[in-house]
């Protein structure tokens, strides 16, 4: 079972993984309909994903 601190980091952890698909992936759908692209939502999703998995590095992996 899971204590409040660890329930809690895990709450955080997907908050960062769903925020950045989100934000990254929303720009990356902005620009392909105000450019008619179609490689923006992707590279978008992809560099959402990577940043939120850095971020997540960053706040619990290092100690």
């Amino acid at each position: 079972m899971a204590t409040g601190n660890e329930e809690g980091a895990l709450w955080s952890i997907f908050g960062y993984l769903i925020s950045g698909l989100l934000i990254w992936g929303g720009i990356g759908w902005g620009l392909d309909h105000w450019l008619h692209k179609g490689f923006f939502l992707p590279t978008g999703l992809i560099l959402g994903c990577g940043a939120s998995i850095y971020l997540v590095w960053l706040r619990f992996g290092r100690e």
